[in-house]
């Protein structure tokens, strides 16, 4: 069985988690979940990054100690990612023995071998990014990644020599073209940061204390970032006892970042695996950011909703459906209240719902329920909705294969829109009027037949609505299957439903809107 090792970014525990983080979590999930069906050994990695200046200050606000303040943001991590269905298969925490260890030795080990060095750091700092930056990199004075204040700092520190590795990343950039998703993040990286010239990183720090303690000069903490980053192979055991799982999955096929994290995962990163002599990820998928109508999401402005309420009030399917649907590949989404009430009334209950909804209906009146085989009496609309559902599973596979999400959910929808259609061209009403045997059996079984595959190509990103779909039409197991979804002559002597269940409620329009605008903060 082929592996697929994925990654979310470890999460950074000073605050509550919004959409946002929800995202990068739901897109990784349909990512592992389409993987398995595929019949890949999927591998996911996610958790918290506990360490840092901006979680001590955090803490001491709240009156608890650190480690009391991220025991607690890991729960409630969890918590959600319960509530979300993440299947996960390790939850890493920066703050656990067998990651601090290991990147203690890393350092260590980067130190004897030349690869770090002691000087004297004088820099613009950002405290939220924990990050110096030279005076050429700031944007009208404040920092590049997230736009605040920067502050003037100078203290002793250790560096990483990055320009000892510039050359080699250049290098495999130009014979991993695919490296980074999508190509303009990639050329970002290279043109601002890797064309000018590499500056070398600071990767200790003296002014705080929560972090992991330089193993030879312990009053240097360990840049964030360096301990961070290697998470994602602590996870598997990398400098441990029992290294199985490093060497089952690494490197890591698919990593997931925010775009405001790309030069972390897209230089620094693949630069200390050269110096640790590990192959470097396959794939960096930065994707964009869910965008509020005014702006970034920002308390201040009280703009910020969180999952919670969302999955609560609609449910886990319509949360994920249009989170995912929203966000084109790379690119930034919006969420709006308005939107939200669309998609849920038009695409989820008016398109999916009323298709399964008429064909039970429909089957239930002209035929008890029954569909006995497969066949095609209208010869010419059966062939070519055949063709269509065909030629739009393998667009689906296509997307997914390239996680375009958002065009492999729009590709399923107009599979639905095709055999919504496929009734009015057929009108089976007339047919049973008419008396047309034949004709109505092959509609009808076309209509199962189409349902049933739309339900798998769902599954990864609505496993609910795509059990129910199937349980409505009494599809057996082993036809639940991705594999089975490339021919039409699968089902045969199926009883439906007798009293179809109501997949997605109409919901009123402007009574929504203002609950939504309810949840935000």
């Amino acid at each position: 069985m082929e592996k697929f090792y994925l990654t979310t970014p470890i999460y950074y525990p000073s605050g509550k988690f919004h959409i946002g983080t929800a995202y990068t979590t739901v897109l990784a999930n349909t990512i592992k979940r389409y993987k398995k069906a595929r019949g890949y050994d999927a591998y996911l990695l996610t958790g918290t990054d506990e360490h840092g200046q901006k979680i001590e200050q955090v803490a001491m606000k709240e009156g608890k100690t650190p480690q009391e303040h991220v025991d607690k943001m890991a729960e409630e991590a969890k918590k959600l990612w319960n509530l979300m269905e993440i299947e996960y298969d390790d939850f890493i925490r920066t703050t656990q023995e067998r990651h601090e260890t290991v990147v203690a030795d890393i350092f260590d080990r980067l130190m004897e071998q030349g690869d770090i060095y002691k000087s004297e750091y004088e820099g613009w700092y950002c405290m939220p990014c924990e990050t110096y930056f030279t005076e050429r990199q700031l944007v009208d004075g404040k920092c590049p990644d997230c736009g605040r204040e920067v502050k003037k700092m100078k203290e002793e520190a250790y560096f990483f020599n990055m320009k000892k590795y510039a050359d080699r990343l250049i290098q495999f950039y130009h014979d991993n073209p695919n490296f980074i998703l999508p190509e303009s993040r990639k050329n970002e990286l290279f043109n601002n940061f890797l064309k000018p010239g590499l500056e070398d990183l600071c990767v200790s720090r003296t002014s705080f204390d929560w972090g992991i303690k330089v193993k030879k000069d312990p009053k240097h903490v360990i840049y964030v970032w360096l301990d961070a980053l290697t998470n994602y192979i602590t996870a598997l055991g990398y400098g441990s006892q029992d290294d199985s799982l490093m060497k089952k999955y690494w490197p890591a096929d698919l990593q997931l970042v925010g775009k405001d994290i790309i030069r972390f995962h897209g230089i620094y990163w693949p630069i200390f695996l050269m110096a640790l002599g590990l192959p470097i990820p396959k794939q960096i998928y930065a994707h964009g950011w869910i965008m509020m109508k005014d702006g970034k999401m920002s308390k201040s402005k009280g703009n910020v909703i969180y999952p919670e309420p969302l999955i609560e009030r609609y449910g886990l399917d319509a949360f994920q459906y249009f989170i995912l649907r929203e966000m084109s590949f790379g690119q930034d989404g919006t969420f709006t209240p308005e939107s939200f009430v669309e998609r849920f009334n038009f695409d989820l209950c008016n398109d999916l719902g009323n298709l399964l909804n008429r064909t039970i209906g429909m089957l239930n009146k002209y035929f008890d329920g029954k569909v006995e085989k497969y066949c095609d009496a209208n010869k010419e609309l059966d062939k070519t909705l055949e063709n269509y559902a065909i030629g739009s599973i393998a667009q689906v596979e296509n997307e997914f294969d390239t996680y375009y999400i958002s065009n492999a959910i729009a590709e399923t929808w107009n599979l639905v829109a095709r055999t919504n259609k496929y009734i009015d061209e057929t009108a089976p009403w007339v047919l049973y009027k008419e008396e047309k045997q034949e004709e109505l059996k092959s509609v009808m079984y076309h209509l199962v037949e189409n349902l049933r595959k739309i339900a798998i190509l769902i599954s990864p990103y609505m496993k609910h609505t795509s059990n129910r779909i199937l349980d409505q039409l009494n599809i057996p197991e082993n036809l639940r299957t991705w594999d089975t979804l490339h021919t039409y002559d699968k089902i045969a002597n199926i009883q439906v439903t007798k009293t179809p269940d109501v997949l997605f409620a109409r919901l009123e329009k402007e009574q929504e809107i203002e609950a939504i605008k309810g949840m935000m903060k």
